[in-house]
C-alpha cells in the first residue's frame, strides 16, 4: 500500500515577489488594463503597482510577453464528485442524482477517500489557474468529523483558497420530490424512510464543531460557508438556525434553487409558490445566500433576489449537461444581482477548468436571446467569473482584483502562444480562446503553487498512483449505488413524466415552445 501522504514536502516560497514588465488586468473599478507594469508582492498581499519598483530582495519573475491577472475562481463546485468524470450517463437532474448521490446508501465514506479526491481536484484547478474554490461538499450517506477534516486538510496542503460549505439534507428523499411518494411501492417507502439522516442538532453540532476547527485557517485563506442543499431539501427549524449561523459568523449560505423545471413544479404542487417566493415568505433570503442555477425563475423572482442582494452562482456547462436550461443572465444582471461562475461538480462538467466555463457563459445566451445587444460581453464575463467570485465567497474587496492591499491570488498567462496570436483584445481572447494551456504560474496568498508545468504542494504522479490504487475498491461501491439506483429509476422516470404534464408557464429550453413568461 502506498503512503497517504500524496503531497510534497517542499517548503513553498513567501519570499517577496515582484513581477516585471507585465501586462496586468487590474478588473479595479476602472477595469483598467496596464502594459510594461511591475507587480510587487509582499506578506501575501499585493504591495504595490507600477513602473520599474524598487524590490532589491524579492525574486524577480520576467513577466515580459505575459499577462498577469487576478485568480480565476471556481464559485461553484460539488469535491465529492470529483472520481465522477465521465462515469453517468447524461440525464436530467433528478435523474442524475439518484445515480450519484444514492437515497439508499448505508456505507460511511473513508477519510481517505475524501481527502484523495478533493487533492485531486484542487490539482486539475491550480494547474489551470483557479486559485480560490468554494466548495458545497456534500457526504455519503452523512458526514463526520474525520471526512470534514480530510476534506479541510486536503485543501490545506494543495495551497488553495477555499471556501467550504457542508451540504446535507434532512428530510426523506421522497419528500424532497412532487409525486414520488405516491409512486413508491411501500417498501421502498420504508427503505427510504429508514435511510440514514442526521436530525437538526445532530447537523448543528458538526457545523459548531467545523467553523470552530476550521474557519480562518491556513493563515486565513480556508473559510466555511454553510449551506442546506435546497430549501425543499431540509427542515423549516435547520434552514432557519444555519441562516442564523450564517449571520452570526457574517459567512456565505449555499442553496440550490429552482434548478430545474421539475422544481418549479415542486414549489406549485407543494408550497403553492416558486420556491424563491417561499424563501423569501420565510423571511431567509437575504444578501449572504448564494443562490445557485436559478434557471426556472420569472420575472418577480427576479425581483425578489435583486431586493434581497444576494448572489447567483451561474453554471452553464452544467445546466447543458444535465439538460436544466438556459438562465436568464442578462435579466439578472440588469436587475443588478451579482453573478459568479461555477462548475459545478465533475460528474456535470467532466473537469473543472473555469476557461471553458467562462467561454460557454459567454457563447449559450446567445441562442435565448434574439437582440444581440443584450448578449453577454467578454468584459462582463470577466467580471462575473473573477470579481463576482469573489463576492460570491464573501471576500468582496479582499480577493478578485489586482490592487495594492488584496490577497496576491495571481496567475501568469503567456502571451506568446497560440491563443493570444495575433493579440486582438485580450479580454475577448481569454473568454473565447485560452483554455488554461497558456497558464504558467499561479500564486495563491502571495505563495507561488503552480510553475511551468508543476505543481509546488501536491506530488502528482504519486497523487494519481494513489487514486487507481483505491478506485479498485471504490469501483464496487460506485456499482452497488448503480444496482441501487437502478430499482429506483422506473418511478423517478415517472415523476418526472408526470412533472412535464404540468404549466409552468415559462420556457427555458431552447426549440420547444411552452408559454413564455
Amino acid at each position: 500500500m502506498r503512503p497517504e501522504t500524496v503531497y510534497s514536502r517542499r517548503e513553498v516560497s513567501v519570499n517577496p515577489v515582484v513581477f516585471r514588465r507585465a501586462s496586468v488586468l487590474t478588473m479595479d473599478a476602472a477595469d483598467r488594463l496596464l502594459t510594461d507594469t511591475d507587480v510587487l508582492v509582499e506578506n501575501g498581499k499585493i504591495a504595490a503597482i507600477g513602473a520599474r519598483l524598487e524590490a532589491p530582495h524579492a525574486r524577480e519573475i520576467d513577466a515580459s510577453l505575459h499577462l498577469l491577472m487576478p485568480g480565476l475562481v471556481n464559485g461553484h463546485v460539488h469535491s465529492p464528485a470529483n472520481f465522477l468524470k465521465g462515469a453517468l450517463d447524461d440525464a436530467p437532474l433528478e435523474m442524475f442524482m439518484l445515480y450519484e448521490v444514492p437515497p439508499l446508501a448505508a456505507a460511511p465514506e473513508s477519510p481517505k477517500l475524501c481527502r484523495l479526491r478533493t487533492l485531486l481536484g484542487a490539482a486539475e484547478m491550480l494547474k489551470l489557474g483557479v486559485t480560490s474554490v468554494h466548495d458545497d461538499a456534500f457526504f455519503n450517506p452523512l458526514p463526520t468529523p474525520e471526512t470534514i477534516d480530510a476534506v479541510m486538510q486536503a485543501y490545506a496542503d494543495a495551497g488553495i483558497r477555499a471556501s467550504v460549505s457542508l451540504d446535507q439534507p434532512n428530510v426523506v428523499e421522497y419528500d424532497k420530490y412532487p409525486f414520488l411518494k405516491e409512486l413508491l411501492p411501500a417498501d421502498l417507502r420504508r427503505h427510504m424512510e429508514c435511510a440514514p439522516r442526521q436530525d437538526d442538532a445532530e447537523l448543528l453540532g458538526l457545523y459548531a464543531d467545523f467553523i470552530a476547527r476550521w474557519h480562518g485557517a491556513a493563515e486565513g485563506r480556508l473559510r466555511c460557508s454553510v449551506s442546506c442543499s435546497a430549501p425543499q431539501r431540509v427542515t423549516i427549524p435547520y434552514f432557519e438556525a444555519l441562516t442564523e449561523l450564517s449571520a452570526r459568523h457574517d459567512i456565505p449560505f449555499i442553496i440550490h434553487i429552482l434548478e430545474t423545471r421539475l422544481q418549479r413544479v415542486l414549489g406549485q404542487e407543494k408550497y403553492g409558490k416558486s420556491l424563491v417566493r417561499y424563501v423569501h415568505d420565510l423571511g431567509l433570503l437575504d444578501e449572504r445566500k448564494l443562490v445557485v442555477h436559478a434557471v426556472w425563475i420569472d420575472d418577480q423572482d427576479i425581483a425578489l433576489l435583486a431586493q434581497s442582494g444576494c448572489t447567483v452562482a451561474h453554471n452553464p456547462i452544467s445546466n447543458l449537461k444535465l439538460g436544466s436550461g438556459v438562465m436568464r443572465w442578462r435579466a439578472l444582471r440588469d436587475a443588478g444581482v451579482p453573478i459568479c461562475l461555477g462548475s459545478d461538480e465533475a460528474a456535470v462538467d467532466d473537469t473543472a477548468n473555469m476557461w471553458g466555463v467562462a467561454k460557454a457563459a459567454g457563447l449559450i445566451h446567445k441562442i435565448a436571446d434574439p437582440e444581440w445587444t443584450r448578449w453577454p460581453r467578454a468584459g462582463e464575463v470577466l467580471h462575473d467569473l473573477l470579481v463576482g467570485g469573489a463576492r460570491g465567497m464573501g471576500l468582496a474587496g479582499k480577493t478578485g482584483r489586482i490592487e495594492p492591499g488584496y490577497a496576491a491570488d495571481l496567475v501568469l498567462v503567456d502571451l506568446d502562444t497560440i491563443a493570444f496570436t495575433p493579440l486582438n483584445d485580450i479580454r475577448r481572447q481569454l473568454v473565447f480562446c485560452e483554455t488554461g494551456s497558456s497558464v504558467t504560474l499561479t500564486m495563491v496568498d502571495g505563495r507561488v503553487v503552480y510553475e511551468d508545468g508543476r505543481l509546488t504542494t501536491i506530488d502528482e504522479a504519486a497523487l494519481r498512483a494513489e487514486i487507481r490504487e483505491i478506485m479498485a475498491e471504490y469501483g464496487e461501491v460506485l456499482a452497488e449505488t448503480r444496482r441501487q439506483a437502478d430499482r429506483l429509476a422506473p418511478f423517478y422516470r415517472e415523476m418526472y413524466r408526470q412533472t412535464l404534464r404540468r404549466p409552468v408557464g415559462m420556457n427555458r429550453w431552447v426549440g420547444t415552445h411552452e408559454e413564455e413568461d
